[in-house]
């Protein structure tokens, strides 16, 4: 990367304040994303105090030619916070901008910054007796603010959807330094084009979201969990239709994990094994409602058992029981429990149509046995709305070598079998740098090129987050 000029540097931090303007030392914390790779050499950190901070520093780097690439929690699975090598660029922390500006029971909304964690508006939301539904393992350090940059999922998409079914309005500093106040607590609202849609997933390229309007829904003080052995990948589809028809609108979470991850991260993490069915597979599922759940939960696994759709099963009963479940899951990453390899692993963020969920996973098994027989290869996560993480990396020295010569090889052979079945390669973590070269089958041309031109008009002179998301322009286009 190159840094802006000295000058350019000394006169934005006058005009910022006192630790605005990091470099160094200053800056390390902020130098290295969420999968532990650099942004970039010696990079340049601002961190404006308030929006109107924010819209000084994009006009001042409009004007002087620097891009911008904004940062939350940097919790970010797809390198979107690389700097750019060509140009002289600055890395625009929100970290400073963490407030939660209001709390709104009646109208079922919070108002809060970019900066704030998604924790901190799950604990205010439950302070008000309401909930903020979107949740993952990173809530403590994720924020508001990138979580909407990537249209963040989660744990809770199967009842409550992605970000942008969570998000109500935005407030952003676009490209030129003008700030849009799009913050409406309306549920209905069909006055044109929906603006703040267009930068919910857009990661940082159309505009810098300050603050937004969150959607609150009702608190669940009934929550149970439960762990259930599955005989195999073929039960997945009849066992989630029973979940949804027979708990009534309370089945909130639908995980798929599988036994080798499970003890793994009993043995890294020091967590309980919860059950030992000698099965491959499990299935962890909530029920959360304002009503007590454990009738339903009870006469769900049931209905699964007289189906042969289980082997086994725990329920959490206490607290600790459901922390426990649930820190499994969390830890479940290879980013968590292969520390060492997972640089060298390929980390998938897939989404397959429901019925094709134990297709993919199997067609992805079978191709890495034939492609990188010594990698260790398993699926885990949000079955429930199709969005699973395969993994395939090397656990040891000796096979890290030879995975490498064929990494390229089996990820274009798991891309082609995404496509083939309708899905895609970004369900949650967003394209960034990571998957742009990649992404382009899973479009036609002209819903690409339309994407350039909304670029375009945003932020002509391309100083947002330049060079992600989107793949190169099609020939002639």
């Amino acid at each position: 990367m190159t840094a802006p000029a000295d000058l350019f540097l000394t006169e934005l931090a006058a005009v910022l304040g006192s630790g605005s303007v990091l470099r160094g030392d200053d800056a390390t914390g902020y130098a290295v994303d969420g999968r532990g790779y650099s942004v970039g050499d010696d990079p340049v950190v601002v961190r404006p105090r308030d929006v109107a901070g924010v819209a000084e520093t994009v006009r001042r780097c409009r004007e002087a030619g620097v891009a911008i690439v904004a940062q939350g929690g940097n919790t970010g699975m797809s390198h979107g916070t690389m700097l750019p090598v060509d140009r002289p660029s600055i890395l625009l922390s929100l970290a400073r901008l963490d407030q939660i500006l209001s709390v709104d029971p009646d109208r079922w909304t919070m108002t809060v910054q970019a900066g704030v964690t998604i924790q901190a508006v799950q604990e205010a939301a439950a302070a008000a007796g309401r909930r903020f539904a979107p949740d993952w393992g990173a809530r403590g350090t994720a924020t508001v603010g990138g979580a909407i940059a990537t249209d963040a999922g989660g744990n809770n998409v199967v009842r409550y959807g992605n970000m942008r079914d969570n998000v109500l309005g935005v407030e952003a500093v676009l490209a030129d330094g003008a700030v849009w106040d799009g913050r409406r607590a309306l549920r209905k609202d069909s006055t044109g084009y929906d603006l703040k849609q267009l930068l919910i997933g857009s990661e940082g390229t159309l505009g810098v979201v300050t603050s937004a309007v969150l959607k609150l829904v009702p608190a669940t003080a009934h929550q149970q969990s439960a762990l259930l052995a599955i005989p195999g990948l073929a039960v997945l589809s009849e066992l989630f239709e029973l979940a949804q028809t027979s708990a009534a609108g309370s089945l909130s979470a639908f995980e798929l994990l599988p036994d080798v991850a499970i003890d793994r991260v009993v043995e890294v993490f020091g967590h309980a094994k919860p059950l030992d069915s000698g099965t491959d597979y499990f299935v962890l599922l909530t029920l959360a409602s304002s009503e007590t759940v454990e009738p339903r939960l009870a006469a769900l696994l049931e209905a699964a058992a007289k189906r042969d759709l289980l082997v086994d099963a725990v329920v959490a009963g206490t607290p600790e029981q459901e922390a426990n479940l649930w820190g499994i899951r969390d830890h479940a990453s290879p980013t968590a429990c292969f520390v060492g390899f997972q640089h060298h692993g390929l980390k998938l963020d897939t989404a397959i149509p429901l019925d094709r969920v134990a297709e993919f996973v199997t067609g992805v098994q079978s191709r890495a046995a034939a492609i990188a027989p010594m990698a260790l290869c398993y699926g885990f996560g949000h079955v429930g709305d199709g969005n699973i993480h395969m993994m395939v990396l090397p656990t040891d020295d000796d096979s890290v070598e030879p995975w490498l010569a064929v990494r390229d090889e089996l990820t274009a052979s798991i891309d082609e079998l995404v496509f083939s079945m309708a899905g895609t390669l970004s369900a949650e973590h967003g394209i960034g740098l990571l998957l742009r070269d990649r992404i382009g089958p899973q479009k036609s041309d002209l819903e690409w090129e339309l994407m350039h031109r909304i670029k375009a008009v945003f932020d002509p002179d391309g100083i947002l987050n330049p060079g992600k998301m989107l793949p190169p322009r099609a020939p002639n286009a």
